[in-house]
């Protein structure tokens, strides 16, 4: 037996089931709580069969979780700025700009709330730029701290700050923590 979830068509009535979903997620998580996204009501609101979207997406999560996947990957340009300061500095602003949008803070929420797999979902991709970020570094002949060390330093209190406190992560306020973390490597 084949499983239909995993073919997916690059085109046609797919690509636009797809779409049309994703486009309904970001509608009702700007609309309501995100504890009352449900397959049905985002089936409704895209004009397709709840089916459908169980069939594709069998969860509300897993939903969730291909539309942050989707929504975080390839939307912050790596910078080259040729210093592993000026790189740092320029990606945590743009992260930093992108974590205050309403409806991005509403999907991560959504999708960090949605199961274990949620923050995978809101985070792979900034961990990839910023592992090319350092590894760029690496290739200059510099030194760079290890991901994980990145991580925690940068992504972490950028996320938090983000997703738990009510006080925005400004572009400056990124900057700082470049900064800190730049001066305790």
């Amino acid at each position: 037996m084949v499983d239909v979830s995993a073919q997916v068509r690059p085109g046609g009535r797919s690509a636009k089931v797809r779409a049309a979903v994703h486009r309904a997620v970001g509608e009702l998580l700007a609309e309501e709580p995100s504890e009352t996204l449900t397959i049905p009501a985002v089936a409704s609101r895209a004009g397709v069969h709840a089916t459908t979207v169980y069939r594709r997406w069998g969860s509300a999560a897993q939903l969730l979780n291909d539309v942050a996947t989707s929504r975080f990957s390839g939307d912050v340009v790596v910078p080259d700025s040729g210093s592993l300061g000026g790189d740092l500095e320029r990606w945590m602003e743009d992260v930093a700009t992108d974590l205050t949008d309403p409806d991005t803070l509403a999907l991560m929420r959504a999708t960090i709330g949605s199961g274990p797999e949620g923050g995978c979902a809101c985070t792979a991709d900034r961990h990839e730029q910023l592992s090319a970020i350092l590894e760029r570094e690496r290739s200059r002949g510099g030194e760079a701290p290890d991901v994980e060390s990145a991580v925690d330093s940068l992504l972490g209190p950028l996320y938090y700050r983000a997703i738990f406190s009510a006080r925005p992560a400004s572009p400056d306020w990124a900057r700082r923590l470049v900064d800190s973390f730049l001066a305790a490597s």
